[in-house]
């Protein structure tokens, strides 16, 4: 294959790639790799879809946390778009235009965990125990956890 040949194939599989998934410019490369492109193509294919504003890793971090801000914390989500590709002051720039630096994850945890709590059929050590691991997987603090449950189980009869 051509040079010219194996650049204009790499465009069309970017353009492919990216018809049914939004990905970041690491997603994206990497997948044109798989595909075996050449560095060369596969920069060439990011540059051509860039070009159309048909990955930006800035947009991509906004629309995954406007999706999962409200079941995970902040700390949790911006480790998953590192994990992404996006780098983590992109990530936090994103995080402060979408949800600010007041934002209380206690307001975000209470409502989970009350959902939580009123699908237990008994509150006992075991099923606190599970309830903070559960919320403690998702990335929120113990403190928050902690004053959260402390509250909710405060007004269980």
């Amino acid at each position: 294959m051509t040079d010219a040949e194996e650049i204009k194939n790499c465009r069309r599989s970017a353009m492919q790639l990216l018809e049914y998934k939004s990905r970041t410019e690491k997603e994206l490369l990497q997948k044109l790799r798989l595909k075996g492109f050449s560095e060369e193509a596969a920069d060439d294919a990011l540059s051509y879809v860039k070009s159309f504003g048909y990955v930006n890793d800035s947009r991509f971090a906004e629309v995954y946390i406007l999706n999962r801000q409200e079941g995970k914390s902040r700390q949790k989500i911006l480790q998953e778009l590192m994990q992404k590709g996006i780098d983590r002051r992109t990530a936090e720039e994103a995080w402060q235009e979408i949800s600010g630096e007041t934002r209380d994850e206690k307001e975000i945890l209470r409502p989970q965990m009350e959902k939580k709590l009123a699908s237990l059929s008994c509150v006992d050590d075991k099923a606190r125990r599970r309830l903070y691991g559960w919320f403690a997987r998702r990335g929120f603090s113990h403190e928050d956890i902690m004053a959260v449950m402390n509250e909710l189980y405060s007004q269980i009869p």
